[in-house]
């Protein structure tokens, strides 16, 4: 089973990108679909999260209001809408299955990451 994550780019500040982590087969039954970051020099975090469902979500504080986490289980795909960019936001972004939404040691599937760049 794989993760691919999609969408990344480079964006002036206050722009939207849209995300997409697509799973090479049905993975994402019983399992939560989250997004991470990591910007250099720092340590990968927590962005959102979304129930198998799509009923429930999770979001980091800092993202909350400006992204949208979606899934559609039928094309094995999910999403991160992202507006109101800003430069903080410039990371690599993973996608991932797990079990706890916003705890990074319960995914066990990873992407292999896309790199956002907004520039101020």
């Amino acid at each position: 089973v794989q993760l691919q994550a999609s969408g990344g780019g480079f964006v002036q500040a206050g722009g939207s990108l849209r995300l997409s982590c697509a799973a090479s087969e049905r993975t994402y039954t019983n399992l939560y679909m989250g997004w991470f970051r990591q910007a250099p020099g720092k340590e990968r975090e927590f962005v959102a999260a979304t129930s198998w469902s799509g009923a429930a979500t999770y979001y980091a504080d800092s993202v909350k209001g400006r992204f949208i986490i979606s899934r559609d289980n039928a094309e094995n795909t999910g999403y991160l809408q992202m507006h109101s960019l800003k430069p903080e936001d410039t990371a690599v972004y993973y996608c991932a299955a797990g079990t706890r939404p916003s705890s990074q040691p319960s995914y066990y599937l990873w992407g292999q990451g896309t790199l956002v760049t907004v520039s101020s």
